[in-house]
């Protein structure tokens, strides 16, 4: 750990409790949770990594992704002119500094954030008294308390708050900058944002500039990544297994939760899986429904596993020992076809908007589709978001296919006139040469 981050941990006894501490003052118990005890450092685990690598797939090496991804910010810092960024958005901190901290509970409570400056600085601003969680990274200069202004934590004080946020983050740039610094933000409430700009900083669009940065993928990111689908394809192998007509959608979609977890996963975006006459319109989420014997059964994977990576996936399958009826087995194959030949179309030069116009899906006044045709996926859902081409001119744009980038291809098929509906979704690579599917679990219905 750095001089600065071990000065920011005051090492301080709880109560009258005497706590041993090393040498350089810090607490045993402090230094051990930065280190040999911090979860980045202790990894999937040797289980996990043995089960991967008897697969065939290569482990990540953390440490250069964690290189990777901060020369990518500043790099796209510098091309779009910012002299730093302030992060709050918890996946574009662990982008930018590796570090997490109750990744969803602060995504709508925003109480943790950085400093990224094109200088090298870099600054993480910590939830109470956990400092030590970016203590694996050597990066991480300096760790502070983080101040927060929303009303859940500051109450009546937010606007003191947001004064006191303002006036220490003006301090940092004050320091990192040139005078008129211009400075890319992803999110921030009104109040900071009027006080930045009151402070004579050029606050600029930090969503566009993150999303910008993290569309190529490394190849380490790129290994994280089969991890991940090898864990989330061994969690969906246990649904389909255990799947039996008298299960509940949720009984179904808790084996998927539980599977992601063991597998040192971190958590699902969405509860989509629906079964029967739930399956369409589509975007059902899991519910009390008992599923019957002969039901569809399709979900989407919105899951973010082992290495913070995620495995965003759909498949429908046939619930019980039966054949599909002929409704069924015609939605099923609109939209294999569908996936199959739009997922060729993912080739490096490729323009957003040549692919949207050779897309191939069922005409729209007899069948309902999803809502995008491709979308990019890297820690989460990502730029870019491709349409279909009556959708272009209401919200189309346009952009170009580059190796490295990861996109999911996407197909919903069900009957404006009624019946269930079906959706897959694949994982592709974009590579100098034909698009590599990433997954590989079966997109059979039976």
């Amino acid at each position: 750990m750095s001089g600065k981050i071990l000065a920011s941990m005051t090492g301080q006894a709880v109560g009258q409790t005497e706590v041993a501490r090393t040498p350089g003052g810090l607490p045993d118990d402090i230094r051990a949770a930065g280190a040999e005890n911090h979860h980045m450092v202790l990894g999937p685990g040797a289980a996990l990594e043995a089960e991967w690598l008897a697969a065939g797939l290569e482990l990540p090496d953390t440490a250069a992704i964690r290189d990777y991804r901060l020369e990518r910010v500043r790099s796209q810092m510098a091309e779009m002119g910012y002299d730093g960024a302030i992060l709050l958005d918890p996946m574009n901190i662990r982008y930018a500094t590796d570090s997490t901290n109750m990744q969803v509970w602060v995504s709508h409570n925003p109480s943790r954030y950085c400093w990224v400056g094109v200088d090298g600085s870099l600054i993480v601003w910590e939830f109470f008294e956990c400092d030590f969680l970016s203590a694996h990274n050597p990066h991480v200069q300096e760790v502070r308390p983080a101040t927060s202004s929303i009303y859940f934590i500051a109450g009546t004080r937010f606007e003191e708050k947001a004064q006191k946020w303002a006036d220490e983050m003006l301090s940092v740039i004050g320091e990192h900058c040139g005078p008129k610094p211009k400075i890319a933000v992803d999110y921030l409430g009104y109040r900071e944002f009027q006080l930045l700009e009151a402070g004579g900083v050029t606050v600029g669009n930090g969503l566009e500039m993150m999303e910008l940065a993290r569309r190529i993928k490394s190849p380490d990111e790129i290994k994280a990544m089969r991890c991940a689908v090898h864990a989330c394809e061994a969690a969906m192998g246990e649904m389909r297994d255990a799947l039996t007509p008298g299960m509940t959608e949720r009984e179904v979609w808790a084996m998927l939760h539980a599977g992601n977890i063991k597998r040192g996963g971190e958590w699902i975006e969405t509860q989509i899986l629906s079964s029967g006459p739930r399956t369409n319109p589509w975007m059902q989420e899991a519910s009390s429904r008992i599923i019957e014997d002969g039901d569809i059964v399709a979900y989407d994977t919105d899951l973010v596993g082992p290495y913070g990576m995620m495995c965003d996936i759909s498949r429908s399958w046939l619930a019980g020992d039966g054949t599909p009826n002929a409704a069924q087995q015609n939605v099923y194959d609109l939209a294999r076809h569908q996936i199959d030949f739009n997922g060729e179309l993912l080739t490096a030069g490729r323009t957003f908007h040549q692919v949207t116009h050779e897309l191939w899906f069922p005409p729209v006044e007899e069948y309902r589709h999803y809502c995008v045709a491709f979308h990019g996926v890297g820690q989460c859902d990502e730029y870019p978001e491709i349409l279909f081409p009556h959708m272009w001119d209401a919200s189309g744009f346009d952009g170009v296919l580059e190796p490295g980038m990861v996109l999911t291809a996407e197909a919903f098929v069900g009957s404006r006139f009624g019946g269930e509906g079906i959706k897959l979704e694949e994982q592709y690579l974009v590579t100098d040469g034909a698009p590599e599917k990433l997954s590989s679990f079966p997109l059979d219905l039976c």
